[in-house]
């Protein structure tokens, strides 16, 4: 993890609203985390709103998963930056081949 990398969080009695959080992280890095959120039984997708259970993906030819924290916000973990690869990607983002398509 990057020693610049600093995650600030604040105690409230109020509602805080769900967010998502993502991570670039290493293809190690990635290995250990999967482990571990197999290993808690956590559900895992394959995006970042709950679509593909169960799976990975392989957008921007790297792997990303999602999975809940215990207040229900949105961890993500990505071994390459959204649309990084462009269109040169063998499986870009989908956001970026929407576009390609468009």
């Amino acid at each position: 993890m990057s020693e610049k990398l600093t995650l600030d969080y604040v105690t409230t009695d109020e509602d805080i609203t769900q967010q998502h959080y993502a991570f670039l992280v290493s293809e190690d890095e990635f290995d250990q985390i999967l482990a571990g959120v197999k290993q808690r039984s956590l559900d895992y997708w394959g995006g970042p709103i709950h679509q593909n259970p169960g799976q990975i993906n392989r957008w921007d030819d790297g792997r990303g998963v999602c999975f809940d924290d215990p207040d229900g916000h949105s961890l993500e973990i990505l071994t390459r930056s959204y649309g990084s690869e462009g269109t040169s990607a063998d499986r870009p983002n989908p956001l970026v081949a929407e576009i390609i398509e468009n």
